[in-house]
């Protein structure tokens, strides 16, 4: 077990593993800025894109080389994947108990955050179509709504419900900390946070974790609500999350100001890629 163990530290501490995190943000940062591209079209009117990452691997099919780009980014997703998963494993080692496990915890859930976008890329890649992701993003078969009922229909299901919207809140709780006590800036090296360069890749990084903290916070009311109301269908992810927006006073305007801020964390992962600091 020691030598697994051993194995195991030495390959997280491995120089290519940053080679595979630099890769992986760099996927994910096309993905939100994808992701942004579609959110700020819905503001602007357009009603048929789904602004989720099947949504936005369809946009990306849709290019010349589409395909063959849908592609790098699911490898690129799955080096994320791995390097999260190399974490939760062995990561956190200058970290004491309680708080080491919490970390590898989130390592774990990151890991399957980038799973998830992986598999939506290779969905994409693999359809004979431009890669299905139109409307519905969280809605229909397989959507959010799905998952939903099947713990509704669990014992104790609707407590179940509304513990995941509030730990789905508590997570866009946390972004929005990160955002403001820039908490990010551990991620970036030393010659990334000094210059003006880095004054900007501080301040994508401040956007960015505010609208995806909001973002999410809005997923997680939605699964409330779900429990409150003892209705399934009342979920949704994030693509239901931006219609909601888009659905109050000033909608366009904040769904928009939102888009920019998913777009900034869009190039805050570029910066993380260029001078990445584990």
């Amino acid at each position: 077990m020691s030598s697994a163990t051993d194995f195991g530290k030495a390959a997280e501490d491995h120089r290519w593993v940053d080679h595979a995190a630099r890769a992986g943000m760099v996927a994910y940062g096309v993905v939100n800025l994808l992701i942004a591209w579609l959110a700020l079209q819905l503001a602007f009117g357009d009603r048929e894109g789904s602004t989720t990452s099947t949504g936005a691997m369809s946009q990306l099919a849709q290019q010349p080389f589409g395909k063959a780009l849908v592609w790098l980014v699911a490898v690129g997703m799955l080096l994320l994947v791995g390097w999260r998963a190399l974490e939760a494993a062995f990561g956190h080692d200058s970290e004491d108990g309680a708080k080491r496990t919490g970390k590898r915890v989130f390592s774990a859930g990151k890991a399957l955050i980038y799973l998830a976008i992986a598999i939506s890329a290779i969905r994409v890649a693999t359809s004979s179509g431009s890669g299905g992701g139109g409307k519905g993003g969280g809605k229909g078969g397989g959507g959010t709504d799905s998952t939903t009922r099947t713990l509704m229909d669990l014992p104790g299901g609707q407590v179940l419900v509304f513990l995941v919207g509030a730990g789905i809140i508590g997570y866009g709780i946390f972004q929005i900390y990160h955002a403001w006590s820039e908490g990010f800036r551990k991620n970036l090296t030393a010659e990334g946070k000094s210059g003006d360069s880095g004054t900007a890749y501080v301040a994508f990084g401040k956007a960015g974790y505010t609208a995806k903290g909001i973002a999410v916070g809005i997923v997680g009311a939605l699964f409330l609500y779900a429990a409150v109301t003892h209705s399934a269908d009342k979920s949704g992810g994030l693509d239901v999350a931006l219609q909601k927006v888009l659905q109050q006073p000033f909608g366009p305007f904040l769904l928009g100001a939102l888009a920019l801020g998913i777009g900034a964390y869009g190039l805050f992962c570029f910066a993380r890629a260029r001078h990445l600091s584990r």
